[in-house]
């Protein structure tokens, strides 16, 4: 196994829309840890960070550092608001992904990870990785480059096979351009298409050679899949992280038949544990996670001959996390300060994601976990981070969403059974972090809340008198 000392014990997870932000990944990473933020939905949080008057000027500050300040100039034209938005204000959108996105959408992806990641590591010499969702194909490559011209240290991405991953950055870090396939669904008519992101194409101007190499870290939930990856790749696999599916956020689904317990929730078998003897004979490093936010778990994984753990839910309810104040305060009243028990409440959805992966819930009064106020939401698709790619006769791409209206998904060849419980969670998420949509016809976008199992263990990073804790007290608690 390669050399663990340099290694970080503690990952940070990173946790999409936007709770993984920089000020945690920051956090994290000045205690000398690995802090991650999340590339899901980025180019959309950059704007309305904008739109609502960047009030302490971090994101302009980190924008001044982009190597194409015409652009920058540009998108602070477009979106930049010094006074906010004016209240009910819809928020302005960018161009939606696709497999041949606009060379707008494109150059905002790679400004938008470039400003996180800038800000994650400014001013200090600690490590900071950025995470992406292997099924968000159509956003990830400009995603992957923009976090490379801020010299990310680490690319982590699960939520499918990322198999093409390490040789794009391999090619991002000669400044080449990079592909990977798309994932078809439905008819298949166009098995030769590729999703292509040319760094000197998008960027002529910018006279950039070489970037730093990023180390890779495949998120899995089985020693089948991490065995797969570390003989298939193309590229350098430096790790895995073994989520399980007590994790928050998407879970993998169970191997085999989808059955359902009473509760409607996936059942989960013995089959669906990772082997981890399996794992640690492939010599890479690997770190636990799901339900490891605790220093008997950490020690655990430490002795199973991992290198440490991967930790999401306890920092996202931190401080410093993106998640609004007011879920924050909701989610801490209900389940430190009550006698509700979260496992009693958690439900893992095997519907919610229009991705197909099961998504775990965690159920908040005034949030798309009640289903009247779920109902009561208009089916709209209008951020489209979670399209399916499908073709049609011709071998044209086709992008549907079962969270879109009913009528748009059966049109372009979708099964009704499949828009059954779907819920938007483009927007939702956005919301969890306060900058939910208020949409043309004054539909406020609301929140849906995920979290892991090990919410229970919440209660153990708040100190005596006070109801919040900070990201520094979660890793005082994991390291005690």
């Amino acid at each position: 196994m390669k050399n663990q000392n340099c290694l970080p014990m503690i990952i940070q997870g990173g946790m999409g829309v936007g709770v993984s932000n920089w000020r945690l990944a920051k956090s994290v990473s000045q205690l000398g840890h690995l802090g991650v933020v999340s590339g899901t939905g980025i180019n959309t949080i950059l704007i309305r960070r904008l739109q609502d008057g960047d009030l302490h000027g971090e994101v302009r500050r980190a924008m001044n550092n982009f190597p194409d300040q015409i652009y920058t100039a540009e998108v602070l034209k477009r979106y930049f608001s010094p006074t906010g938005r004016k209240l009910n204000e819809s928020y302005k959108l960018s161009s939606l992904p696709s497999c041949s996105p606009s060379i707008s959408f494109l150059k905002l992806t790679v400004l938008a990870s470039f400003v996180e990641v800038f800000l994650a590591k400014e001013n200090h010499q600690g490590l900071v990785g950025i995470n992406f969702l292997e099924k968000l194909q159509t956003s990830n490559l400009p995603g992957i480059y923009g976090a490379m011209l801020a010299e990310v240290d680490y690319i982590l991405m699960g939520a499918g096979i990322p198999r093409e991953i390490p040789s794009v950055i391999d090619h991002f870090s000669k400044n080449e351009a990079a592909s990977i396939k798309p994932t078809l669904s439905g008819i298949i008519k166009n098995e030769e298409a590729r999703i292509t992101f040319s760094p000197k194409d998008i960027f002529p101007g910018i006279n950039i050679f070489t970037l730093k190499k990023p180390k890779f870290i495949a998120i899995v939930s089985s020693s089948t899949l991490a065995t797969h990856l570390a003989k298939k790749t193309i590229g350098t696999i430096d790790g895995f992280i073994v989520e399980a599916s007590t994790a928050g956020g998407h879970n993998a689904p169970p191997r085999g038949a989808m059955n359902l317990n009473t509760k409607g929730e996936p059942i989960y078998g013995l089959k669906d544990n990772a082997d981890i003897e399996a794992i640690k004979n492939l010599g890479l490093p690997f770190w636990l996670a799901g339900t490891f936010g605790s220093p008997e778990k950490l020690k655990e994984a430490k002795l199973a001959g991992a290198v440490g753990v991967q930790v999401g839910t306890a920092f996202a309810f931190c401080e410093e996390s993106g998640i609004s104040d007011d879920l924050k305060k909701a989610t801490i009243d209900k389940w430190v300060f009550s006698n509700i028990q979260p496992l009693e409440s958690i439900f893992t959805d095997p519907l919610a994601s229009p991705t197909d992966f099961p998504f775990k819930i965690a159920p908040i009064d005034g949030t798309l976990s009640e289903e009247h106020l779920y109902l009561a939401r208009p089916r709209k698709c209008d951020l489209g981070y979670l399209r399916q790619i499908s073709t049609d006769q011709e071998g044209n791409f086709v992008y549907r969403c079962p969270s879109e209206p009913i009528e748009d998904f059966i049109r372009k060849g979708g099964n009704i059974e499949e828009t059954r419980n779907r819920k938007c969670l483009c927007n939702a998420l956005m919301s969890n972090i306060g900058l939910g949509q208020i949409q043309k016809n004054g539909y406020q976008e609301l929140p849906l809340l995920t979290a892991g199992d090990d919410l229970i263990h919440i209660q153990q990073y708040i100190r005596e008198g006070k109801n919040s804790y900070s990201a520094s007290d979660v890793i005082s608690y994991l390291t005690k």
